[in-house]
């Protein structure tokens, strides 16, 4: 008989204690001799795990050379917005040529190190391009790095990154909002041209706000999230973030359209368009922009922001737009909605789930999904308290509550999207302020951990909306308060990102 060497396997087989803890786990009492029995059950399914652990990994392309880059020193990165610099060139010709754009720090970059702004997260390094950087580069774009993001992206503002919070750049006190920070900084400083935001309730459109660049989400699956960090697949979007509407459009262009099924969220029926084709015109004398009367009357909505809004809009009458009054009741329901499926998210898909969850056909991380494993297994403690509360509170509503309350929010999201789509039977684009309030100072250190909660979301009350109806929706600065951008934000009918950008190429050309 032919001596066969031992080889450990990738899955053992449980112990006795072992099985009698799983059986507990899940609410099932067991006598001695039937755990014995379930465990021998085990015996040839783990077989079939072990075997299949043979077969080669199946992951994303890598289609262009690169050095590793490094973690730039605080003189080279005064505002604390890069992550991590890098310079890969893409293909030789192509609509990105000559533009450099950093990927905020959830986004895959091979052979670059990732911590989507956590500790939990240092020292993983994936092998692959998420799909929109392999867009980039094969639009002819240099990607120059990874821009700092906020723990697990769960913060609205800038204080959370575990290197450290970023400063806004119009005055360094205050925050540049989040959770896209980085990106928002760097291009609002001329330091790239063009960045690419992660948004599941405001991430991309709050920081464009805060540091007064364009930040668009765009529809609901039109850009592929493959190869990035997810919370949940319903309100995932990557979006396009430039200092003008033109190069906003460009970006889209390049990153936009189906990904052959690799991204669950899209409908192979997704297309790109040439987006920049909707910036030639003379007048806006077909377009009718709604003031949202909701977005104008949170419990958080200053008046010196809500005039300044308004008059923004004002202006664009100047370009023949009509702009009328509208109400969706319901707008004002959106935070709960968000909070309710949110926070049993963060803690089945994002974490429990290692960003990918289960239960669709989509492309997987392997590495990615072990690092987070590892990583909240034996860093908990390291995380920050808006992710320890939503952790805490999400296994709470699963197992006390069943989930009852993520499905009920899923199911009222479709009421809260036809609401919508009714008064887009009337106008063309809704307008409200992006967030309802001043653009605030920095977290104090020795913060409580109720304030670093509290204030680290209560400006997504505008924003939360559109990641729930997967509308489109772009901020634009509207002016300045006290030295600091003021962001308007507009959202258009489901893929109909031309009319949006054509509304807000035409403010843009008014001067502000």
């Amino acid at each position: 008989m032919a001596h066969v060497p031992y080889s450990s396997p990738p899955v053992r087989l449980p112990s006795i204690n072992k099985t009698k803890e799983l059986s507990q786990r899940i609410g099932i009492d067991l006598s001695e001799e039937e755990v014995a029995e379930y465990r021998d059950l085990m015996k040839d399914i783990i077989g079939c795990y072990n075997e299949i652990e043979k077969l080669p990994e199946i992951t994303l392309p890598v289609k262009y050379p690169r050095l590793p880059g490094y973690r730039p020193t605080a003189e080279e990165n005064p505002l604390n917005a890069w992550y991590w610099k890098i310079n890969i060139s893409g293909a030789p010709k192509g609509i990105l040529r000559g533009k450099r754009i950093v990927m905020k720090d959830t986004i895959a970059v091979s052979g670059v190190p990732m911590m989507g702004g956590s500790w939990v997260m240092e020292g993983y390094v994936p092998e692959f391009d998420a799909t929109v950087v392999t867009r980039v580069l094969d639009a002819g774009g240099t990607v120059a790095g990874k821009a700092l993001c906020e723990d697990w992206c769960v913060s609205g503002v800038s204080f959370l990154a575990a290197k450290g919070p970023t400063l806004n750049p119009h005055n360094n006190s205050h925050s540049a909002g989040g959770s896209s920070s980085g990106c928002a900084v760097l291009v609002a400083k001329g330091e790239v041209d063009m960045a690419i935001g992660g948004d599941q309730g405001g991430s991309v459109r709050l920081p464009a706000s805060c540091c007064g660049i364009i930040g668009l989400k765009p529809t609901h699956g039109l850009v592929p999230y493959t190869g990035a960090q997810a919370l949940d697949p319903t309100v995932d979007h990557l979006g396009p973030m430039a200092r003008n509407v033109k190069d906003c459009a460009l970006l889209l262009e390049a990153i936009a359209g189906y990904d052959d099924g690799l991204d669950q969220r899209q409908n192979p029926t997704i297309v790109g368009e040439k987006y920049t084709d909707a910036l030639k015109f003379k007048t806006l004398d077909n377009i009718t922009i709604g003031l949202l009367k909701e977005g104008f009357e949170q419990d958080n909505s200053e008046q010196v922001v809500n005039e300044l809004v308004r008059t923004a809009l004002q202006k664009i009458t100047k370009m023949k737009a009509t702009v009328t009054d509208v109400s969706v009741p319901l707008h004002k329901q959106g935070p709960n909605m968000w909070l309710c499926m949110g926070h049993q998210a963060i803690a089945d898909t994002m974490l429990r789930g290692g960003c990918f969850g289960s239960g669709h056909k989509g492309f997987y991380s392997i590495s990615m999904m072990d690092a987070v494993g590892r990583g909240i297994q034996s860093q908990a403690d390291d995380l920050p308290p808006p992710v320890k509360s939503a952790w805490m509170l999400g296994e709470y509503m699963k197992h006390e509550y069943r989930g009852r309350f993520y499905g009920k929010a899923q199911n009222l999201r479709r009421l809260l999207r036809a609401e919508f789509d009714k008064v887009f039977q009337e106008v063309d684009v809704i307008a409200m302020p992006t967030i309802p309030f001043r653009t605030p100072e920095l977290q104090r250190k020795g913060a409580s951990i109720s304030e670093l909660v509290n204030n680290g979301g209560n400006n997504l009350t505008n924003t939360f909306t559109f990641n729930l109806t997967g509308h489109p929706a772009l901020t634009i600065n509207a002016g300045f308060i006290d030295g600091l951008p003021v962001g308007m934000m507009l959202v258009g009918r489901m893929f109909d990102e031309k009319t949006l950008l054509k509304v807000a190429h035409g403010y843009e050309q008014l001067g502000q």
